[in-house]
Formats: C-alpha cells, structure tokens, sequence
C-alpha cells in the first residue's frame, strides 16, 4: 500500500474521532443547561427560591437552608420529578429550630355601622370559623370581612382568654377598634355621653381577666351644656367651683388660672362643651370672679348671658357698688349683670320656725324622704307629693306640710326645684325659702354640685341666691367607690380578728355563728373590685397530718360554697387547705391550738411582683402565685382529730 493512502486513511479516522468527541462535549453540556434550567424553573415555580442548583455532567447538586425539614424534603421530592433521583445530591441544610421564632398573633377587630372586619394572624388552634361565627349575630345583615391568617404554632400563653375578651368588648361596643395580642388587649371605643364612657371603663377593667394588660381609649362627643353654667364660690379661705363649663381649651385655661389667682382650693377642672352663648365667654368669667374676689367674697353664676353676683352680707356698700360698677364696665356686652348685697339668711330648718316661711325636704341615707314646711295650697302639695313618689319611690315618701296661702309668687316652682336638686345627692336636705335656695348632703356622683348649680340656675333664674354645701363620697360612687383587692382582704381580715369563722365539731359545716361571718364576709366582697383571694384553711397539729390537710381543705371549699350560695363571684377566688402546716401559734398549749384553727383570706399575688417589692432578682420563668410564705410543717402527732 502507498504511503500516502494509508495516511489519508488516517486522517479520516483522526476527523472522525475529533467530530465524535466535540459531539459528546456539545450534548454533556446541553444536558446540564437542560437540567439546571429545568430543576431551578420547577423550583422557583413552587416558592423553593431559597435553593441553589449546580449542574456537574449528569449530577445535579442543590445546597441552600430550609426552613425546616418538611420544606427540605419538598424540594427534594421537586427535584427528584424533573431528574433521575440517583443524579440528585442533596446538600441542603435546615435551619436550627431553636433559631425560629414564633410568629406574633395578633388580631384587630373594626366594628362600626357598616358592618365588622377582622384583620390579623391567629394559631390554628384558635377555630377561625367560630370566632367569624360568634359575631356575625351583631351585623344584622351587614358585610363581615375575614382577613384572617392562620399559623400552625402554639398558642402563647394568654392568647385565648385576651381573645375571648376582645370578641366581648366587641359584643358589647358597637362602635368601637379591639386590638388582641398575647400581650394584652387595646380597646378604642365611643360612648354616647361622659356617663357612659365610666361605665364602660368601669366594666372592661371588672371583666378583664387577671394578669392581662388592659388600655382602653373611650371617648365621648362633647356634651351640650344647657343652660351654660359656672358659678364660682369665695367664703372665707374656701374658693371653689359650683360648676363649671368652657368652651374649648384656651377657654378651660382661661377660667382656671383667674380662679387660680384668687386661691382656688377646690375642683380644677371644667367641662368643655357646646353651648355657649358667645365667643367671649372665657374673658366675661375671669372678669366676674376677680370682681368676686375685689368685694370680698360670695358667689358669681354665669348662665348663658345672665350674669348674678351675690355679694356676702357683709360687705360695705360702697365697696359693693364700686366693684360691680367695674364689673359692667369689663363685661361684654351680651352680658347682663345682676348684683344682690343680700340680707343675713337665717335658716331654721324645720319649715316651722318665725322668721322666713321655708319649705323643708330632707332624705335619709336609707332613702326615706320627709316633706314639711309650707306649700301655696292643695294642689301644690298634690303636685309636690306626686312628684316625690315619681322620683324617690311611692313607699318611703312622709308628707307633713300646712298649706300658706300667703306665700310668695313662684314658690311652687322653688319647691320643685329644690326637690329635684335633692334627687341628685344620696343622702341630704334642701330648704326653700323666699330669696334663698339651700342644698346640703353627700353624693356618690362627681357631677352632683355642678348639675344642681346648673339646674336651680335654669329653674329659679339667674338673679336668685341660693347656697349648694354638696360634698362627694367615693365610696358612694357605683363606679370609684369599689374596694381595691388588698382593701378589700384587710376589710375581711379585720372581721375575722373580731370572730373566726367556726364549724360544728370535727366537721366542715358551718355552724350559726360561722354562718353569719360569712354573711359580713360576702357583703364586703360584693363591693370589691375583681379580688384575687385565695381562701386558706388551717388546722392544729392534734390528729393525723393527712386528716388535718382533708379537714381544712373541706372547710375552705365549704366557705367558698358559703360565698357563691350569697349570690358572690368568685370567679378569681381559690380554697385551699394547709393543715397544720402553717401554725401562727405554739399547738402545745390550748389557747395556741385555738388559734391555729382558722380561716384566712390572703390576696393572691403573683411570684414576680412579690419579688420586685422586696428587690430580688427576677428570674426569666413563668409567675408563680404565692399567698403563702411560710411552709414549715411540724411533725404530726397521733392524737385526736381537730375540732
């Protein structure tokens, strides 16, 4: 064969092996692109972005960090659908489930007249169709929109019963925002009138459940004042607001620094409201009461425009005609002035007396009313006996007035008015007589003075004089007057340093005289405000330990039994037996095993707050209660049972 033939066949073998060989370098990287593209164009399509995929020949390697294992394996088992899954390395990490954290559940509910939306995350333990469920009954028939997320985490601690909450101020707030968390819960509400925005407080702060954060946010719309009313009072030392009403802000301002000025030791505040009858009238109250002050003393009353000083009879007349002289030179125009240098009042009080005929109504602190004194004639005392029925209740109104016809012009309208002055107090008494309206008593109402001020202004005139000595009780006041939790426990423990609560012998049955310390009992926790109280049964060390520790736990459940029986929540309340394990006395004497059989009532403070009053550190665990802090147990005898 010729040489130059056997190398062309060579070459033709070298060509054929170079064309092979880039032919199978061009498909391995076809197949790579091929799969690298398809494995990440699977994974991006179901959220797996998180992974990275490295194509090497037919190996397809994913590294990246899950979140968890579940996640892992479902990106895998992507992976797996598109390739072999013996060209699938996985190299992929899960992240440390100590390093995630809980998401935060929250939920926000918007309740107005358009309908109720729901906004926020909840754990998938809080049943989101029953939550939707319970206040769709609200709505009638308007929209309920649901934006609520759910997530597969537990529920924090807290979480269920600030939720159970905020779905009842929702309930019980038409118009209104209720923000839950596991923090707390956020109420944001408007009520009709400043009354009802108390009550409201009053009920969120009773309802809500122990160690749970509280904010509320109630706001009323500005009352319309009618007549608008301030009357300012100087006698002697004592300068005080009867009523007062402003405008705006810088009005409030205004009327307290003047009152300021002139030695105001009473209430400093003002009720802003509408009404008023002109833009000038924070400069015509400061005027009137430093002319109040310039005479010497007495009361100024704004109503509406009318204008009354009423000088103390003391006063010189011509200091009295120079003040109020000054006083309709600095009022505005709108205003008109009537100004009184009275003679001396005496009040005798009994509706009998010589001096000025008067018209007596006195109330009890039981709420019995008697009527004496004068009225004009037999339908006035028919219309005033009627009236006080109306208003106090038919059964514990005692008529005993004489008919006068020789009383004043007017009087029945005074004897009206000063009845329905009366109605705003407690207890106290009103006296009428010709020039002058006195209103004495005690109120569980902080609004009592002012609308009696308001109300003798609009029914007796502006130019009449009349004295309001009303003082304010708190713990008359259905709303402030509730005992605090640790009053409420020193109150009852006081009762029980003056008689134990007793049993029958060896038994856990109240006998009569237990019976009726309990009575004193529940009376007292019916006027607390949401106690926490643990009721804590005691024993001496006579009998079996196991025996004591049963015997005082009976007699502690039988007193909270007593309790709820006397119609008394308890729903923060707990019985729990000691035995002898907490003596307060030595058990080798009498008068000492005496003593250790007891009843005690002891305010459940949690751990936590018990430590940061007395400086200890605070460890990072849950709050423990603890009414108790002496464990001690003696060693039990084996004698005779307790009795």
């Amino acid at each position: 064969m010729r040489l130059s033939k056997i190398f062309s066949i060579l070459a033709v073998f070298l060509i054929a092996g170079t064309v092979s060989t880039f032919g199978a370098m061009r498909a391995a990287d076809f197949i790579e692109e091929r799969s690298l593209a398809d494995v990440t164009n699977a994974l991006v399509a179901q959220d797996h972005t998180w992974v990275s995929v490295h194509v090497d020949g037919l190996r397809v390697e994913l590294t990246g960090t899950a979140p968890d294992e579940a996640t892992r394996f479902k990106a895998l088992t992507v992976a797996n659908s598109i390739v072999d899954a013996e060209r699938v390395i996985n190299s992929m990490d899960v992240l440390d489930a100590a390093a995630i954290a809980p998401p935060k559940f929250s939920v926000e509910i918007l309740r107005n007249n358009e309908g109720i939306s729901l906004i926020g995350l909840i754990p998938t333990s809080s049943d989101r169709e029953e939550i939707v469920s319970s206040i769709e009954g609200l709505t009638k028939g308007t929209e309920i929109t649901d934006m609520l997320d759910t997530s597969d985490y537990p529920a924090p601690d807290g979480w269920e019963a600030a939720l159970k909450f905020g779905l009842n101020a929702v309930h019980d707030l038409p118009k209104s925002k209720v923000s839950i968390s596991e923090d707390g819960v956020a109420v944001t509400a408007i009520a009709g009138s400043i009354e009802e925005k108390r009550k409201i407080e009053a009920q969120l702060a009773r309802k809500a459940p122990d160690n749970m954060s509280l904010i509320t946010k109630i706001t009323a719309p500005r009352p319309v004042i009618t007549p608008f009313t301030t009357r300012f009072v100087i006698d002697g030392d004592n300068a005080h607001f009867d009523a007062c009403s402003a405008d705006s802000a810088d009005t409030h301002a205004k009327i307290i620094s003047a009152a300021l000025d002139v030695g105001l030791n009473g209430k400093t505040d003002c009720t802003i409201g509408l009404g008023v009858p002109t833009t000038s009238w924070g400069d015509a109250v400061a005027s009137g009461i430093k002319a109040l002050n310039d005479i010497g003393g007495g009361s100024i009353t704004f109503s509406d425009a009318d204008v009354t000083l009423v000088a103390l009879d003391t006063t010189p007349q011509a200091t009295f005609d120079r003040v109020v002289g000054e006083l309709k030179a600095a009022l505005p125009d709108v205003f008109s002035l009537h100004a009184v240098l009275p003679e001396p009042v005496k009040i005798d009080g009994t509706g009998e007396g010589k001096g000025s005929p008067e018209f007596v109504a006195t109330l009890s602190p039981e709420g019995q009313v008697q009527l004496r004194g004068r009225v004009t004639n037999e339908r006035t005392r028919a219309a005033v006996d009627s009236y006080s029925r109306a208003r106090f209740g038919s059964k514990v109104v005692y008529d005993a007035t004489r008919l006068d016809e020789e009383l004043p012009d007017g009087w029945p309208i005074r004897v009206l008015a000063g009845l329905e002055a009366l109605a705003e107090l407690n207890h106290g008494s009103v006296v009428v007589q010709e020039n002058f309206v006195e209103v004495r008593g005690i109120t569980g109402n902080p609004d009592a003075r002012a609308n009696v001020a308001r109300l003798l202004s609009e029914k007796l005139g502006a130019s009449e004089n009349y004295g309001i000595d009303i003082k304010y009780e708190k713990a008359l006041d259905p709303v402030a007057g509730l005992l605090k939790p640790a009053e409420c426990v020193d109150n009852i423990n006081e009762i029980l340093s003056e008689r134990k609560i007793s049993f029958a012998p060896g038994s856990a049955e109240l006998d009569s005289a237990g019976q009726a310390v309990v009575d004193r009992i529940a009376d007292i926790l019916k006027t607390c405000n949401k106690p926490r109280i643990e009721i804590a049964g005691h024993t001496d060390s006579q009998g079996r330990e196991v025996m004591n520790l049963n015997l005082s736990q009976a007699r502690a459940d039988a007193v909270l039994q007593g309790l709820i029986a006397r119609k008394v929540l308890t729903s923060g309340m707990r019985a729990k037996g000691y035995g002898e394990s907490v003596p307060v006395a030595d058990n080798k004497t009498e008068e000492g095993r005496e003593a250790n059989r007891r009843i005690e009532f002891n305010l459940i403070v949690p751990a936590k707050v018990q430590e940061e009053a007395t400086g200890l550190e605070q460890m990072e665990a849950p709050a423990v209660e603890q009414p108790h802090t002496d464990n001690s147990h003696p060693e039990p005898a084996e004698t005779t049972p307790n009795e």
